[in-house]
């Protein structure tokens, strides 16, 4: 399918690009302020990691990789506890909204259905956004401890290969 628009048809497009990137920008900035208290210390530690392994001439050691396995896990756990707080404030904001729908909702008088949901959607569009902003931080955070489990796991494997090499290595030298 091929699209062909004429100026003006672009000018409103762009217009409406524009608004999307300015109201992302709002919600990333709640989004971000929302998770940072509970992935602040995962965030650095994954961070100091990936500058470890940005050095490709000298790979980690092995009681560098013992001190990620050590402190990933530390760190995982307390953002997985943190994960299901957030959960919680997610839950909350959806009941919020809700809330705020029902008595909005129940308050018009008159109208069709399709009238009677326009406005009270139209009248707690700020809980909604709340309750979406949680609902995305929530699965961001959830999204992090799964990937910091995905890297501990690598980097257990890591050691768990090199512990194996030198154990050939050592069983080879005996043998001679």
């Amino acid at each position: 399918m091929k699209f062909k628009f004429d100026e003006e048809e672009l000018k409103a497009i762009s217009e409406i690009q524009s608004k999307v990137e300015d109201n992302s920008k709002q919600m990333d900035d709640i989004v971000n302020n929302i998770i940072y208290p509970y992935t602040k210390d995962l965030d650095k530690y994954v961070l100091f990691i990936k500058d470890c392994l940005a050095d490709g001439q000298n790979p980690p050691t092995d009681a560098e990789l013992d001190d990620f396995v050590m402190n990933l896990s530390t760190y995982i756990y307390f953002a997985s506890g943190m994960c299901e707080q957030l959960g919680i404030r997610d839950d909350i904001a959806k009941a919020v909204y809700k809330e705020m729908y029902h008595s909005v909702r129940s308050d018009i008088d008159g109208g069709t259905v399709a009238d009677k949901n326009s406005l009270a959607e139209l009248e707690a569009q700020k809980e909604n956004v709340v309750s979406i902003a949680y609902s995305r931080a929530y699965k961001i955070v959830k999204a992090k401890v799964e990937s910091a489990q995905e890297l501990l796991s690598s980097c257990k494997k890591v050691l768990s290969r090199r512990m194996s090499e030198a154990e050939l290595t050592r069983m080879g030298g005996s043998g001679r």
